[in-house]
Formats: structure tokens, C-alpha cells, sequence
């Protein structure tokens, strides 16, 4: 008993990772999110940066979170 309940936390946390990681990605993209000013943010190379970034996190989340089914 105790054993299932400490997978299904594990998973809860796993898929809640995920869904927080994906959500920030995305705001990236939209450029909701970006680098801070002092990073150079505000500019044109910075928001390109971000949007880099962000589809860097999407598709990472997303291909681990396929590995990790596959493996199980």
C-alpha cells in the first residue's frame, strides 16, 4: 500500500514537472517571458534568444516525457 502511494506521488510530480515546463516554453515562444533587460532582452537578438530557448524546453520536455513512458 504505502509503495503505491509513494508511485503515484512520484508520478504526480513527474507529470507536474511536465505540464510546468511545457507552460514555460510556451510563454517563451509567445514571448511572455523573456531574458531580463540587462541581458539584452528588450532587444531583437534577445527576443530571438527566448524564442530559441523556448522551443529548446518544449521539445526536450516533450522527448523525455516520451522516454520515460517508453521505458516503463
Amino acid at each position: 500500500m504505502a509503495k503505491q502511494r509513494g508511485n503515484m506521488i512520484s508520478l504526480l510530480a513527474w507529470f507536474t514537472g511536465v505540464i510546468v515546463s511545457l507552460v514555460v516554453g510556451n510563454a517563451m515562444i509567445e514571448s511572455v517571458l523573456t531574458l531580463p533587460s540587462w541581458l539584452g532582452g528588450l532587444t531583437q537578438g534577445g527576443l530571438w534568444v527566448s524564442l530559441v530557448i523556448g522551443w529548446i524546453v518544449v521539445v526536450t520536455t516533450i522527448a523525455g516525457a516520451i522516454l520515460a513512458i517508453i521505458k516503463k
